[in-house]
């Protein structure tokens, strides 16, 4: 079930760690390169924060489903009164990961954003030399 999501998560990965293979242009100088590196370290960073964090949360949303599960086979009432709590503490979990990949969302696209700004503005750069 999680597999095309970390398949998802891994090609996207490789596509950052290995920006040249995706790239059409060819030309550019020095500084486009630097520029894209930078760029390409950042959005790796947050990538990988943004993931680390998800997954934290979502590990912790598995020790609490295992145990509203337990707490439920028991029938005892007390137990039962405490899933009430660990089923609202679930919930905002998953708001927690909702917030997290949309904040991903939000910062990847502007970075994406930014570097084509700065490819848009080398290739104009480079067409006025002629």
């Amino acid at each position: 079930m999680d597999e095309p999501v970390v398949k998802k998560q891994d090609k996207l990965i490789t596509m950052l760690k290995n920006p040249g293979e995706r790239d059409e242009g060819g030309g550019g100088d020095d500084s486009d390169s630097t520029d894209d590196e930078q760029c390409d370290a950042e959005a790796w960073d947050k990538l990988s924060r943004s993931f680390r964090q998800a997954q934290s949360v979502l590990d912790q949303n598995r020790a609490l489903i295992q145990q509203v599960n337990e707490n439920h086979q028991s029938k005892i009432p007390d137990n039962l009164v405490k899933n009430v709590a660990l089923i609202g503490q679930l919930n905002g979990n998953i708001s927690k990961v909702l917030s997290i990949y949309s904040d991903l969302s939000i910062d990847f696209s502007n970075i994406v954003q930014r570097r084509r700004g700065r490819r848009a503005t080398t290739v104009s750069t480079e067409d006025g030399k002629d």
